[in-house]
């Protein structure tokens, strides 16, 4: 195995780790905003993040934009008598 061979072996190496980090990265994404964002449904959004993942990242932008959702807080209303 010439050096040229062993060059070309470690450049493919590092493009595959490479890319398997950044897919991982952007499963995370999601999930990563909203907890810290504390959205009501972290988990949830976190959970939607992997499943794209194996749905070849489909889904993503929707799981990305429900991140970013602010959920409107309950407010009581007093009902005067």
């Amino acid at each position: 195995m010439s050096l040229v061979d062993f060059f070309a072996w470690i450049v493919l190496a590092v493009l595959v780790l490479s890319t398997v980090a950044v897919v991982v990265f952007l499963a995370m994404l999601p999930g990563m905003i909203a907890k810290n964002r504390n959205h009501p449904w972290a988990q949830a959004v976190t959970v939607g993040g992997w499943v794209t993942l194996f749905l070849g990242f489909a889904l993503w932008p929707i799981v990305l934009i429900w991140a970013y959702v602010d959920v409107p807080s309950v407010r009581k209303v007093e009902i005067e008598r």
